[in-house]
């Protein structure tokens, strides 16, 4: 009875709140994050041909973007030409978390503060034998590159390199365990201050933290958020594809 009494005295203050159990419970488990991807459409988003990566193409489109199965698809439309896919809304300080499963083989990358042509930090996607996820990248910003690993033959094998910061966090014969081909997995990054610094993180594990040392702003304090299918290299990159799915935001102050 005294459970009984409990229970429906918290459903009674969740009323007086104006909301339900339901919403209670994700609104606690969400972290604060927003998505930003429906699911079904790419509302809020849109797709650029300004940048480098759609120069393959007379008519520029930007590459071929698409919403199936709850989930945003990008590939090149001809061979060599790429593009990127923005959002509307312009965001400043921020953490942004997605699921990613695209092809080996094809570069992409995650920009952050992203002009319409594709001037970014961009937290690298490069998905490729010699790649890397989750470094750091200046997109047109004067080519500052730090990485802590990269792939070898296969993506479920990679070594540690030294160009970073930041240490490479785990053993990269325990690379496997972390990392799931084939899968679904998670990657995130965070994004303050002007210049910036950056952290990253992979399926919960952070793997930079990264400073701009610039003297000056490379670009404004906000931007849109942006996936990309790189341009050029149509043998390696034609008819691959990236896949992203529950995109979400939470904006800092």
């Amino acid at each position: 009875m005294r459970r009984i009494l409990w229970a429906a005295a918290a459903l009674a203050l969740l009323a007086f709140l104006g909301l339900d159990a339901g919403s209670a419970g994700e609104k606690k488990s969400d972290g604060g994050f927003v998505p930003i991807f429906d699911g079904k459409s790419l509302e809020g988003w849109h797709i650029s041909a300004k940048s480098g990566h759609s120069a393959a193409s007379k008519h520029k489109s930007g590459g071929k973007w698409e919403v199936k199965d709850g989930v945003i698809t990008g590939t090149q439309d001809i061979p060599g030409n790429g593009g990127l896919i923005l959002t509307d809304k312009k965001y400043k300080n921020y953490e942004i978390a997605l699921e990613m499963n695209n092809d080996f083989g094809l570069d992409s990358g995650l920009f952050h503060r992203s002009t319409e042509d594709g001037k970014a930090y961009q937290t690298m996607i490069d998905y490729y034998k010699g790649g890397n996820l989750m470094g750091v990248y200046g997109e047109g910003l004067g080519g500052f590159h730090y990485r802590n690993y990269s792939f070898l033959d296969t993506p479920d094998k990679i070594k540690a390199d030294d160009l970073a910061p930041t240490k490479l966090p785990i053993d990269p014969a325990k690379w496997s365990d972390l990392w799931k081909v084939g899968k679904w997995n998670t990657l995130k990054a965070r994004i303050t201050g002007n210049p910036p610094n950056i952290k990253t993180w992979i399926n919960d594990v952070q793997f930079m933290d990264w400073t701009d040392d610039a003297k000056e702003k490379r670009l404004p304090d906000t931007g849109a958020i942006a996936l990309q299918v790189h341009g050029g290299a149509p043998d390696r990159f034609f008819k691959l594809m990236v896949r992203y799915r529950n995109i979400r935001v939470k904006e800092l102050n």
